[in-house]
């Protein structure tokens, strides 16, 4: 098909929204026409079924992906920066909020710079073959690895708030171990593409690369359930079971704590606390809940389009549907440093402290001896 007809040089340049067209191409022009020649041979025929998309997807893609390029860097440079120059958060626990945050900040600088130039640039994949299998292979790597990392983050919430004085403290090495695992974890699942079992293709509007949930052979299909099965089930699983076991110990705890008060005929045996406040089953519950729903909201829809392409009808699977899942699950770089970082009182007091300019205004903590041991660890590790 002679490209000079799309680009307003050919006998026949084409009048954008002309009955006869489609946002500028003739009836019959699929998405996969107008990308380079040079990256036909990895778009799988699936798409050739859909015309292009409207232009005005493009650039309001490439314009969230720029607003979120800010704010990622934003939020996980200052995680960061906190970290480094200040001692007292480079506790075990906080190590793995920071790999998590370097884990997206990697991401961020490897995704986003190269979508928001294709999205400006036609809405196609601009670079080589290789470059579109690397960056599938970068963005799986980075997101496995926070998928895991949140687990582990998750888990050790659980431990000190359920298991209390009974549980062995995670130490630096064990935390060390735990990245450890991360990242040969992400990078093992991250690689059999490579090799031969399963394979990164352009995806959606093309404009990005995800590995294969179309090819339905024995090869592809199997490496697409098992990162199904092993690396969002499994986190899923083990983030639900830690909070709702977080949950259901601050409740017990609580209705304890209310049963001795009432014996001992006062109120609260918190004498300092807040009679304003909420409790604090009720707040630690709200932030459960919101990090199992974040995690559900951003990674949710991009499992069940990858099991709707490797099992179920691919009719429905067109080029947007698949687009609006990845920017969710790509969106989780600007949401983690907010969640389990800059929203802790302790990283909170930290930029305070550091950058007086930033309008935050963080109470120092104070000590309450009425304060049993283990809502104070529950306040410690929940309160993110």
């Amino acid at each position: 098909m002679d490209l000079a007809m799309f680009n307003g040089t050919g006998p026949r340049a084409l009048a954008y929204g002309a009955d006869e067209f489609s946002f500028g191409y003739p009836a019959g022009v699929s998405v996969v026409d107008i990308v380079p020649d040079t990256i036909k041979e990895l778009i799988h025929p699936h798409w050739s079924n859909y015309p292009p998309v409207n232009p005005m997807w493009h650039y309001l893609l490439g314009c969230i992906f720029m607003v979120l390029l800010f704010f990622s860097f934003l939020g996980n440079g200052l995680v960061m920066y906190l970290y480094l120059n200040n001692s007292h958060l480079r506790t075990p626990a906080n190590m793995l909020v920071f790999n998590l945050t370097f884990s997206d900040f990697l991401m961020q600088l490897t995704q986003y710079p190269p979508y928001i130039y294709n999205c400006f640039s036609g809405g196609v994949w601009m670079f080589s073959p290789f470059s579109c299998e690397l960056y599938a292979c970068l963005g799986a790597i980075f997101g496995l690895n926070s998928l895991w990392t949140l687990a582990f983050v998750s888990f050790d919430r659980y431990t000190v708030i359920v298991k209390g004085v009974s549980a062995n403290p995670l130490t630096r090495k064990g935390a060390m171990m735990r990245i450890l695992f991360c990242w040969i974890y992400a990078i093992g699942w991250s690689l059999p593409p490579f090799f031969g079992w399963g394979a990164y293709i352009p995806e959606g509007i093309l404009d990005s690369c995800s590995f294969d949930y179309l090819t339905r052979d024995v090869n592809h299909r199997s490496y697409g359930l098992c990162i199904f099965a092993f690396d969002y089930c499994v986190p899923l699983a083990t983030i639900v079971f830690a909070y709702v076991f977080i949950v259901k110990a601050i409740f017990a705890h609580e209705k304890a704590m209310r049963e001795q008060a009432k014996k001992m005929n006062v109120s609260n045996l918190r004498t300092n606390a807040d009679a304003n406040a909420q409790s604090a089953e009720v707040r630690i519950a709200k932030v459960a809940m919101t990090n199992v729903a974040l995690w559900l909201i951003c990674w949710t829809p991009y499992a069940a389009v990858t099991v709707k392409g490797l099992v179920f009808d691919q009719s429905g699977i067109t080029p947007l549907v698949s687009m609006l899942p990845a920017l969710l699950a790509k969106s989780v770089a600007v949401y983690n440093p907010m969640v389990y970082a800059i929203n802790h009182p302790k990283f909170r007091l930290a930029l305070q402290k550091t950058l007086p300019w930033f309008c935050i205004h963080e109470p120092e903590e104070k000590t309450n001896d009425s304060k049993s041991s283990g809502t104070a660890a529950a306040d410690e590790k929940c309160e993110s």
